[in-house]
């Protein structure tokens, strides 16, 4: 199947998300209350074994991982084309990135709608995105209202329904079922370079609510989309991109 898709038909795709209050404190009642229930199923522990302090100190760490609690503040995006002058093949890289959720989801929905509507025809593309960017991204679209676009509206789809929907990590398992494998082990595995070089997941949170650095977040989440590219084009054996391939767009 992969040697039969056209690279430039995929959009590359990866998220970051952060909780959806800077801090424990800063929840209602209601939902501190539901996140104390979380906590005890994250740390599997009784309520009477769980802590105010400990489930306070747990909020920051995990809570943006889980799209109840969390939201996103990032989308970038990767676009691939063939270069008419030397026939090479470049990827734009752009970020749709707000403290707005409502109006970041737009934008991406947009750009979707616009140029990628056709399920039979086109792909999106990502590291783990089965199990955890797109069903976030749809639950975020439900809390914040806003209706799919055609290649996010798989509620109830069966899995030949949904092959416009490609996991990197999944074509990794070969029917292996037993472990998660990250992009960084990836491509050190397969010979390019590592996302991972400037901050990793646990940095974005306190990057988005104490430095409110937008800009900086996007760049690291940019780095996981080429990542996503390179490991797509090591699957079908192709060149890598080289840094004269690679446009990031504003």
């Amino acid at each position: 199947m992969m040697d039969q898709i056209d690279i430039a038909n995929v959009l590359f795709l990866d998220i970051e998300t952060v909780p959806g209050a800077a801090d424990y404190e800063d929840l209602s009642e209601e939902m501190q209350e539901l996140w104390q229930i979380k906590a005890r199923a994250i740390l599997r522990q009784a309520a009477a074994e769980l802590g105010e302090e400990e489930t306070a100190a747990l909020y920051p760490e995990k809570a943006g991982i889980y799209a109840e609690f969390g939201r996103i503040v990032c989308i970038s995006v990767g676009i691939v084309h063939r270069n008419r002058e030397d026939n090479r093949l470049r990827v734009r890289l752009k970020s749709f990135a707000n403290e707005n959720e409502a109006a970041l989801l737009q934008d991406f929905s947009q750009l979707v709608r616009q140029f990628y509507n056709d399920p039979n025809k086109y792909y999106i593309c990502g590291h783990n995105i089965k199990e955890f960017d797109i069903p976030y991204m749809c639950r975020r679209m439900v809390i914040n209202q806003l209706e799919f676009p055609e290649l996010l509206n798989i509620a109830g789809k069966k899995p030949w329904e949904t092959k416009h929907l490609l996991d990197t990590m999944e074509l990794w398992k070969f029917g292996d079922i037993k472990n998660y494998t990250s992009l960084r082990l990836l491509a050190a595995v397969l010979g390019f370079p590592s996302p991972k070089d400037d901050m990793d997941g646990s940095q974005v949170a306190p990057t988005f609510w104490l430095e409110k650095d937008l800009e900086r977040i996007a760049h690291y989440c940019e780095k996981d989309v080429l990542a996503t590219v390179q490991l797509f084009l090591r699957y079908r054996r192709m060149p890598l991109m080289e840094e004269d391939q690679v446009q990031h767009v504003k």
